[in-house]
């Protein structure tokens, strides 16, 4: 009667949920099939079949898994915009990764959402980059190794706003050398305030990122204190404009790149707003492309409907998850190709 009941202890992240229904079995067709778990988020269990052949892993959705935690606050709208786009979503806290129960691999492209991580106490991005470059797992590994492999298996990251700042002080943008050391700054608003506002983005034409095929322009908002791309040195700046690496510029109201306050909201060298590594497969923006996924999240929705009622319903931001989302797809697709070319022409 005495006993102090047991609680669990919070500090311990949840362990995984697995579905111990049976082994794994061969069916008619030769694929192979095993219920497993797609989240270890309580209530999304899923027990779901995995199927293991090429063709049938081609159809399945893209995976898109979505960091959350420690101050980061717009997961729920990435989740949105990959859902959309027809890709399947998972939040995960950063915390289920760090501890080896969820890993990165299992995914196509990894994301790092907006927010205020650890509160920008130490500047914007900071902590968590050194959280992910320095706190190694049981195997001694650390989260930037991690995805460092996952870049190298040909997969996808990005990260917007805050996410941005985390990529760029990880090294991982625009990561010239390929050693992930950071070689630009993300910094305070040439301003001196906090930035919430509408902005108009030219696509570089040069840029060989996936997740900008196909757009030449689009009109999105930003939502930062701290934007401002600072290059370290003429020779950096100078590579990453042969490079192409500048894949979003600021406009004015002609489109024309600019550095005039409030079009460049920031003040940022090269007038940029995102960043791509050397692959095209790392992309980071400041501004949020998740915001404006429907034509109503627009202000001015209205007046632009009235004078065009053709006008497209979607927002300018789910063309970049509709795009890495059909480019994970004609991956799978050309894969599965492949081997079946091979046989013919052996």
């Amino acid at each position: 009667m005495n006993e102090k009941p047991l609680f669990p202890d919070l500090n311990v992240p949840p362990q995984p949920q697995r579905d111990e229904t049976g082994p794994a079995h061969t069916n008619a067709d030769g694929t192979v099939t095993v219920l497993g778990y797609k989240s270890i988020d309580g209530g999304h269990e899923s027990t779901e079949p995995l199927h293991g052949s090429a063709q049938a892993q081609a159809k399945q959705p893209v995976q898109a898994l979505i960091l959350t935690g420690f101050g980061i606050n717009c997961e729920e709208e990435y989740a949105a915009a990959y859902r959309l786009a027809g890709a399947e979503a998972t939040i995960v806290h950063l915390n289920e990764v760090m501890h080896g129960h969820v890993s990165i691999h299992d995914y196509d492209i990894l994301n790092f959402p907006g927010g205020f991580s650890f509160g920008d106490d130490l500047g914007s991005g900071v902590v968590l980059a050194n959280k992910l470059r320095h706190r190694k797992n049981a195997e001694g590994r650390t989260l930037l190794d991690e995805i460092r492999q996952f870049i190298a298996n040909g997969k996808f990251v990005m990260g917007i706003c805050n996410g941005f700042q985390v990529l760029v002080k990880l090294g991982l943008l625009p990561n010239l050398g390929g050693d992930v050391t950071p070689e630009v700054t993300l910094t305070h608003n040439a301003s001196g305030r906090y930035e919430d506002r509408w902005v108009r983005l030219k696509v570089n034409p040069e840029s060989n990122s996936p997740f900008l095929k196909g757009i030449d322009s689009l009109e999105v908002p930003v939502r930062h204190g701290e934007g401002r791309l600072i290059i370290k040195g003429e020779e950096t700046l100078a590579e990453i404009e042969a490079r192409a690496l500048n894949c979003l510029a600021y406009t004015d109201y002609d489109g024309s790149p600019t550095d005039v306050y409030p079009h460049n909201p920031n003040g940022a060298d090269l007038n940029c707003a995102g960043l791509t590594d050397t692959t095209g497969q790392v992309f980071g923006l400041m501004p949020h492309p998740e915001a404006f996924l429907s034509l109503y999240n627009h202000p001015d929705w209205a007046r632009r409907k009235r004078q065009n009622p053709n006008l497209s319903e979607e927002g300018d931001g789910l063309k970049l998850f509709r795009n890495i989302v059909a480019h994970v797809q004609s991956q799978r697709q050309a894969a599965v190709a492949q081997p079946e070319t091979s046989q013919l022409s052996s």
